[in-house]
């Protein structure tokens, strides 16, 4: 690996653990602010509320995208895969905390339930810094081609950091609950703030002229209006790959997805509920 190639792939690793630490503190503030409440006899359901958001639209479709490609490469490698089976199945048991904690009634429950997602995430999160990544990068693994700028695995410092520009435009659907930082193509986002909503027309939703902190609301309504066996043509200016991971976290099973124009100016993509 080159010089450059070097400074790329530490840039990317680095890049992995900002976004862990960012989703680890996260989830610590939740479960915390959560505990806190019970011990002052105040309640504590708005802030379950927003620990299963945060878990639903950011920590699962994170998992997701990890299996996909993270994962899906260790476990092809003999000193991972035993390792991967593992974490994998640690993505199973985070997804019934999540249930579980959704579902808890009582203050005990729902302190309980918290506590224990959290434990489990940041185990989670040590393996995959301190054992998965080094066992990716020994064996040679160039990961910001594997991630191509996926801002679910990368976070928003995956912009600044040695990505190409064209995988850039993958990870733009992105910060929080799908906004977006990047700068990338000369301030499109102030352009497209002028347009807050958009509406299906001939079958097609045009989500371009949208700010990006507007587009994932905009085409989840859309999605959730469907009908079984109907659908739509999504419209974007770069690959809405991260916008798959997160259809496959939050509706599983009950969605198809197919490209109908991949760029390198336009993607459309078809989108039904089955």
């Amino acid at each position: 690996m080159t010089v450059t190639g070097e400074k790329d792939q530490q840039a990317t690793v680095q890049a992995i653990r900002d976004h862990h630490r960012k989703l680890g503190r996260t989830m610590e503030d939740h479960a915390l602010t959560i505990g806190r409440a019970v011990d002052q006899l105040s309640s504590p359901s708005a802030r379950q509320a927003t620990m299963v958001a945060f878990c639903r639209e950011e920590v699962l479709p994170h998992a997701i995208a990890e299996e996909q490609t993270l994962y899906a490469t260790g476990a092809k490698l003999a000193e991972a895969a035993l390792l991967v089976r593992a974490m994998t199945g640690e993505h199973t048991e985070l997804r019934d905390l999540v249930d579980a904690l959704e579902q808890a009634r009582t203050p005990g429950e729902l302190a309980g339930s918290a506590a224990a997602l959290n434990a489990m995430f940041q185990s989670h999160l040590v393996k995959e810094n301190d054992v998965l990544l080094p066992a990716l990068v020994d064996a040679g693994v160039d990961l910001g081609a594997l991630l191509g700028g996926m801002h679910e695995i990368l976070g928003e410092s995956g912009h600044a950091h040695g990505t190409d520009h064209g995988a850039d435009h993958g990870a733009e659907e992105a910060q929080g609950h799908g906004g977006c930082s990047c700068s990338c193509g000369g301030g499109h986002d102030e352009a497209a703030a002028a347009d807050t909503s958009a509406e299906v027309v001939d079958g097609e939703l045009d989500v371009r002229r949208l700010a990006h902190g507007r587009r994932h609301e905009e085409i989840f309504a859309t999605f959730r209006a469907l009908r079984p066996k109907e659908a739509f043509v999504l419209v974007n200016d770069h690959d809405p790959k991260p916008l798959y991971y997160q259809f496959a976290a939050q509706h599983p099973g009950e969605f198809d997805w197919g490209y109908v124009e991949s760029g390198p100016e336009v993607w459309r993509v078809r989108i039904g509920r089955l």
